[in-house]
């Protein structure tokens, strides 16, 4: 009796989504003194961070498989007064990073190992080169640093949140005005390393060609802090965040799927959600962890009776018009036997690397010949296979789901992979996608269209082909199993807009405060679809929501997640996470658990006090020097201007 009166008097909140940011959320709020319960609409936590198992043995992660940014993976652990390592998970890290193949039969090993880099960089730039690489190092490290501290763990609610000085004065060290290529391409003076160093912008789901500068920091963590992989798959760090929030109280429950987000007009703040079925749970606080352009498109669309049409508000349409990440057409193949060629990261990069780019980036489509990556989980993870085999994941970057087939879900899918002849059986079998693309056939031609099965079938020749030609191993004999994803299954399991993996695009006008933010955004009249879903339609509800002030925001509704702030990627989610969770208990006015236990500081020897150079205090002081005389000369010409025109 007593536990539940402590209950009932306890704050109270909903987490609509058990994927990476909505099981870090949950965990965070209990950790605070919440009731939280987690409502999810697939089986299964993780959203597409999560496993497919087979009944002989396979195992394959559907989503992420490989561990960056590890820090912000120990600090979300460690600000849960736990660890990964007491949690259970173990961390292996993979070395070689990568193998990455191209198509003149060379190839390049990306490694922390600063012999081998050293090594591998001189066999095509020279001496030279390999300064310029440490060079490079250097920019990626401020990129990553300053980004995690400025960015990743910071809120950007308003556009007087770009206004910070601890923001703007590394605003132009951060190059957000430049590609990864333009940036790159400083440092590398060949065409082969230049595509080394940049092909991880496919992480954010954008080109190396239009993504800002900013995001080599991944490239930085991938060289300085090594790539990680946790024992048992990457569903091992949502396993243990669900295990987190169970002891302190979150309850999960599954194959329970969200069909409104309730809201008080009277009070102006979200007061719950309808279930499915039409069950009502109120809560305190509802927190969206679904696919963000889903949520503003159905979730808070205008209520209808049961049956009618639901209709998107201005706000969700501006949205769906955003950019949008790539999808994928992603393999899961086991196969008969170990494939020692092969290390656990793979990258085969296109010989139009451009172009192939552009096909994926501006068509929407699949490339003649596509840069894909293959993951080989067993080898670093021997129970991700039966023993002797080997299980492989193959991704290739596609274009998202564009005009009618954006907004509807082929009858054809169903809870499992989508068979590539369209016919609706839970899971492809090896034989059904063979027929598409048998040995004696030479392969689809490219469509000027999105027709998935003849595009999932080109895919497949086509990376059949390719590892055949430059690893020297035919795969296509080995495998015994195979299932497929592609974006309309990505729209229909996980209601991702587009069947878009990495959820809104990161271009700059698509980060920051101009990212939708975590707290839920309320219609305006006055504001929304009034100038498209381009650059001047954000800055113009930017502009308008920072007069609207506290009323331009749903009160007790907050979104976490790929197309919110701070953005995509497991890592950037938990940040999300933190965010949210800091948010939630700022507005209810009550303390952050995890910052009073921050406080208490690690006592230094006199060997560790920092003693600041004195030429470096000069620096710092000449910086905001030229700063202040620059301001004073800007208010100087812009009364000259004003003078002369009056």
């Amino acid at each position: 009796m007593a536990a539940e009166k402590s209950r009932s008097a306890r704050k109270t909140a909903i987490v609509i989504g058990a994927g990476v940011g909505g099981v870090s959320t949950a965990a965070r709020l209990a950790h605070a003194g919440f009731d939280v319960t987690v409502l999810e609409k697939n089986d299964f936590t993780g959203g597409r961070c999560s496993l497919i198992h087979t009944p002989d043995g396979y195992r394959f992660d559907q989503g992420p498989s490989l561990l960056l940014l590890p820090r912000l993976f120990h600090q979300t652990f460690a600000e849960l007064g736990t660890s990964l390592e007491k949690e259970g998970v173990e961390l292996r890290k993979c070395e070689p990073n990568y193998r990455v193949w191209f198509g003149d039969g060379e190839e390049f090993v990306l490694s922390t190992d600063l012999a081998t880099m050293k090594r591998e960089v001189e066999k095509w730039e020279g001496h030279d080169g390999y300064e310029r690489y440490l060079a490079f190092l250097g920019e990626s490290h401020r990129h990553y640093e300053l980004s995690v501290e400025h960015v990743l763990l910071k809120n950007f609610t308003s556009l007087a949140s770009m206004l910070r000085v601890s923001f703007l004065r590394h605003l132009i060290a951060l190059h957000p005005f430049e590609s990864i290529w333009t940036r790159a391409s400083k440092y590398f003076f060949t065409e082969r390393l230049r595509r080394v160093f940049t092909f991880g912008s496919m992480y954010m789901g954008m080109s190396p060609f239009d993504a800002p500068g900013t995001y080599s920091l991944l490239q930085y963590t991938e060289l300085a802090e090594g790539i990680w992989y946790p024992v048992g798959g990457f569903h091992r760090i949502v396993e243990a965040l669900v295990e987190v929030g169970k002891r302190r109280g979150v309850r999960f429950s599954m194959g329970c799927e969200v069909e409104r987000i309730l809201l008080d007009q009277s009070r102006g703040r979200a007061s719950g959600v309808r279930l499915r079925g039409g069950e009502v749970l109120e809560a305190d606080v509802v927190v969206n962890n679904s696919d963000l352009v889903y949520a503003y498109t159905n979730l808070l669309a205008p209520d209808t009776d049961p049956g009618a049409v639901t209709k998107a508000t201005p706000y969700a349409e501006s949205l769906s018009q955003r950019e949008a990440s790539c999808s994928s057409i992603s393999f899961y193949w086991g196969l008969s036997q170990q494939v020692p060629a092969l290390s656990a990261h793979n990258i085969f990069l296109a010989d139009q690397y451009k172009e192939s780019f552009d096909s994926i980036f501006k068509k929407h489509l699949i490339p003649d010949e596509p840069s894909f990556y293959v993951n080989v989980p067993s080898r670093v993870d021997s129970s991700a296979a039966p023993q002797g085999k080997d299980s492989i994941v193959v991704l290739v970057p596609v274009g998202h789901l564009v005009d009618g087939q954006a907004n509807q879900i082929a009858s054809q899918h169903t809870n499992g992979s989508m068979q590539a002849n369209g016919s609706a059986v839970k899971k492809t079998t090896n034989q059904d996608i063979k027929s598409l693309s048998p040995p004696s056939q030479s392969g689809i031609q490219p469509t000027e269209h999105q027709d998935w099965p003849a595009m999932i079938a080109l895919a497949r020749k086509t990376i059949l082909s390719t590892i055949e030609a430059r690893t020297g191993v035919d795969l296509g004999p080995l495998i015994v199993h195979e299932e497929t994803n592609d974006p309309q299954t990505w729209k229909q399991k996980f209601n991702l807009d587009r069947g878009a993996i990495l959820g809104l695009s990161h271009s700059f006008f698509n980060v920051l405060c101009f990212r939708p933010s975590t707290r839920a955004r309320k219609g305006s009249p006055l504001l929304d679809g009034k100038f498209g879903g381009g650059i001047l339609g954000r800055v113009a509800e930017l502009l308008g929501d920072l007069g609207r002030g506290g009323s331009g925001s749903i009160r007790g509704l907050y979104m976490v997640g790929a197309s919110a702030h701070p953005g995509t990627g497991v890592p950037i989610c938990l940040a999300g996470g933190r965010l949210v969770a800091e948010q939630v208990l700022q507005d209810l006015g009550m303390s952050v658990p995890w910052e009073e236990d921050g406080k208490e500081g690690k006592v230094k020897s006199s060997l560790d006090v920092i003693d600041r150079p004195l030429t470096v205090r000069l620096e710092e002081l000449a910086w905001w020097v030229m700063v202040v005389f620059a301001a004073i000369f800007a208010l100087w010409m812009a009364m000259y201007v004003w003078r002369l025109t009056c």
